[in-house]
């Protein structure tokens, strides 16, 4: 009964009218995980069946420390048996086998599906639990500086188009939602000051782009490091975070970026 009891208090999260600052999960989209397995044979899946434990452990979650845990070995070593059903798609669907490559060679899309009682328990072993509360959509105030190339992050910057992009895509291993101010919204913060400008009226201009809370942040190339130099910060319950990526494309810092914010918002606590 108690089971029956949570799912349907889950159920009622998913149907209720929810404002545009936060987004439910639903049960579905949140206890599943996908990778990218070569072919259907039984070694990649086996492979695959581990990625995606890690995935859906951190999705359900919030919490990217899980993966570090000692006890995350014995759990990956029988990662098929917490998958409750799967199923594979071709990523070169519609494109003909050629030359020496057979089916197993092709790349595809495995997704894991599970249940929740089982994932959860899983959690419990770990010290963790779900975070099955409403995901707050956040507004990014980014500024990037490479050399002399430097901008603030808006809605119509079009130097940032593929940034907007890859912040998109980095919310969707933890099912976070961005939006971006447009550059009216800034007003007449410049770089320097949306840089220095405390999380409290952040948070207030965030509400004014259609997020929840602000996500702030800064990156910058550096040539020593190979790569771009990322702090981040974001507020919750009267304490400001701060974590930083040194040395990595864009695309990794936004997922740090999207990963600290899921951990500090799920309860899970400094990034």
């Amino acid at each position: 009964m108690a089971g029956l009891s949570r799912l349907a208090t889950i159920g009622l999260m998913v149907i209720c009218v929810m404002s545009r600052d936060a987004v439910a999960a639903t049960v579905d989209d949140l206890y599943q995980s996908q990778t990218i397995v070569t072919g259907q044979g039984e070694e990649n899946r086996q492979l695959g069946f581990r990625t995606c434990l890690d995935k859906v452990l951190v999705r359900v979650s919030g919490d990217q420390r899980l993966l570090a845990r000692r006890e995350m070995d014995a759990l990956r070593d029988k990662a098929g048996s917490f998958v409750d059903s799967f199923r594979y798609r071709d990523r070169l669907e519609g494109i003909p086998i050629h030359d020496e490559q057979g089916t197993h060679d092709r790349p595809h899309d495995l997704t894991c599906l599970y249940k929740p009682d089982v994932i959860d328990k899983v959690l419990a072993s770990l010290g963790s639990k779900p975070w099955l509360g409403e995901r707050p959509t956040l507004t990014v105030f980014l500024t990037t500086e490479q050399g002399a190339r430097h901008f603030a992050l808006t809605a119509e910057e079009k130097r940032g188009e593929t940034m907007r992009e890859s912040f998109v895509n980095a919310t969707g291993p933890t099912l976070m939602h961005v939006v971006f101010p447009k550059a009216a919204q800034l007003g007449d913060l410049s770089e320097e000051a949306l840089r220095a400008a405390g999380m409290a009226r952040l948070d207030r201009l965030a509400k004014q782009a259609g997020g929840a809370r602000a996500l702030a942040g800064s990156i910058v190339w550096s040539d020593k490091e190979f790569g771009w130099i990322a702090d981040w910060r974001l507020a919750d319950h009267g304490k400001t975070y701060r974590w930083q990526v040194r040395g990595v494309s864009f695309d990794e810092a936004f997922r740090v970026a999207i990963g600290g914010a899921a951990q500090i918002l799920s309860g899970n606590g400094q990034p």
